[in-house]
């Protein structure tokens, strides 16, 4: 049993017991939807961090970490078209890492990004892990009743957008998989054995993590080159672009920036009809949306956003950076549908970020197709799964 089946049985199990009259959407969307009063309802999700599944200690500074540890969360508040006001955060790791400045460096990155957005920290715990880090961050925020954007919304017709660009963030994995880290200074560093050498299976060290744990969340079971088609990235090419392009992938996997502003404004206007984060892959997290809306879709390839210093950095294959668009995962940008006579209320940038028309729901459920210059194949879901058999 996969992730995603274990979800469905759970969701079936709690939708048969008795239940608050309160709780308006529940297990199956990004966040669950609780009527309040005064005409709100609360938005609540909740995200778990393991080191060694969905990050590695070594690859950043805990600052970076704590960023990430909210960041992820408030992505599923963006894409209820939530505003975003309180969180709870609970931590837990072992006796060594706790005695170091591990755990206030983390805070200082959560505090930056929660006072950011006018998020309260309200409550937490703490406790020690005998291997590892474990995070658990919930945030609650809130919407006029009945404003809840949620997966189920899209009907046939409807234009689908993405916010940002697609790629960065598995593209970044690659990176840190071979060796390349931010430090302590925000800047990035590579393996010695890349700059020696032209190949890339050189690059990676004896005390990388990465290489020795595969199932990294971004990558999945099968390893970054077997979900994307992508052979590698060759980091002495990525020496010749420059320093920044590298900083910018590392950076889009390790300290991901939530589309608030636009999960208020596609929320608060009424504009999207259907939204869910990318945080598993577009083929996957778009399969979802089209599941719970009885709907397909069929996307332009020529259309999607893909990040340029993944077109840069990620090999010669002309198919490698589209395969990382659209099943890399953890890019954390919104992927919504508008109906056709909404589209031209669309504000162009919210926060200095695009958005980019990318396709239309179809119906045809179940069916995700995407246009490829004369050809039209079909996408099958090759974004991350826990438990993945």
């Amino acid at each position: 049993m996969n992730e995603f089946d274990f979800i469905r049985r759970l969701r079936d199990q709690a939708r048969s017991r008795k239940r608050s009259a309160r709780l308006v959407t529940g297990i199956g969307d990004d966040a669950a939807v609780i009527s309040q009063f005064a005409n709100r309802d609360l938005i609540i999700t909740t995200d778990l961090l393991i080191e060694g599944v969905d990050f590695y200690r070594n690859a950043a500074p805990a600052h970076i970490l704590g960023h990430k540890a909210l960041a992820v969360s408030l992505s599923d508040i963006a894409a209820m078209g939530a505003r975003p006001f309180w969180s709870l955060l609970s931590i837990g790791m072992p006796t060594a890492i706790w005695q170091e400045d591990f755990k206030d460096q983390f805070w200082t990155g959560y505090f930056a990004l929660s006072d950011q957005y006018g998020v309260t920290l309200s409550g937490g715990d703490v406790s020690e892990a005998k291997e590892g880090i474990v995070i658990d961050s919930i945030v609650m925020g809130e919407v006029p009743s009945g404003g809840a954007v949620l997966r189920s919304g899209a009907h046939p017709g409807d234009q689908i957008f993405v916010t940002g660009t697609l790629g960065g963030a598995a593209a970044g994995l690659k990176l840190v998989e071979m060796g390349a880290r931010i430090g302590a200074t925000g800047l990035a560093s590579l393996p010695r054995a890349s700059k020696r050498q032209a190949t890339p299976s050189a690059s990676v060290g004896p005390e990388s993590e990465p290489a020795e744990n595969p199932s990294y969340r971004a990558g999945g079971p099968r390893g970054l080159a077997d979900a994307t088609g992508c052979e590698g990235v060759n980091l002495s090419a990525a020496n010749a672009v420059g320093m920044k392009a590298i900083e910018s992938l590392l950076l889009r996997q390790l300290r991901p920036e939530p589309r608030v502003g636009w999960g208020i404004v596609l929320g608060e206007e009424r504009l999207a009809t259907a939204m869910i984060d990318i945080s598993d892959g577009l083929s996957s997290d778009l399969a979802h949306l089209c599941e719970e809306s009885n709907a397909g879709a069929l996307i332009d390839s020529s259309s999607l956003p893909i990040d340029r210093d993944v077109i840069k950095l990620c090999g010669r294959r002309a198919l490698d950076p589209l395969m990382l668009a659209l099943h890399g995962g953890e890019d954390f940008e919104l992927l919504f549908t508008v109906r056709p006579e909404d589209v031209a209320r669309l504000p162009k940038r919210v926060d200095g970020v695009a958005i980019t028309r990318i396709g239309e729901v179809t119906d045809q459920t179940g069916k995700v197709r995407v246009a490829e210059k004369n050809r039209v194949w079909d996408l099958a879901p090759g974004g991350f799964e826990h438990f993945k058999s």
